[in-house]
């Protein structure tokens, strides 16, 4: 039977799919989890949405330099494509940057941030083997005080 496996071509091919498959699982471990928190440093009401201007501090525990082409915030009906800002952060290995971003958000999710559960970043980031990811960063907010 194990002749036929060999002799089919069957075992080379799965071996192939599984080392494919293990490298996919390697390649997204590129990134380790960022993090974030944020302050919101002006807000504006517009009907039944707020206006808000987040003060963003994103830190990047990897080995690897990371690059983030877009950034939006992640609400409960997820972002469109228009809600992408495009940016262009260089995120060093180790390192913290700081940066500004607007947004506008329904007045019910930004009220939500008051208990404690801050907002959400989809993040477009170029990993170092040059394939781009998206990745979910939680906010830690300054106490849980929103403005």
């Amino acid at each position: 039977m194990h002749s036929q496996l060999l002799r089919g071509g069957r075992l080379p091919l799965a071996l192939s799919f599984s080392l494919a498959f293990a490298l996919q699982l390697c390649q997204g471990s590129d990134i380790k989890r960022l993090s974030g928190s944020y302050h919101v440093a002006q807000k504006t009401e517009v009907g039944s949405h707020n206006r808000v201007r987040l003060q963003l501090r994103l830190t990047n525990p990897s080995q690897s330099d990371l690059v983030i082409q877009r950034v939006a915030l992640w609400d409960f009906s997820h972002p469109s494509r228009e809600g992408m800002h495009a940016c262009s952060l260089v995120l060093r290995a180790g390192g913290s940057i700081d940066t500004m971003q607007e947004f506008t958000v329904p007045r019910s999710e930004y009220e939500s941030w008051r208990g404690g559960h801050g907002p959400r970043l989809l993040l477009e980031v170029i990993l170092p083997s040059g394939r781009k990811t998206i990745e979910v960063v939680h906010l830690n907010g300054p106490s849980g005080k929103v403005n």
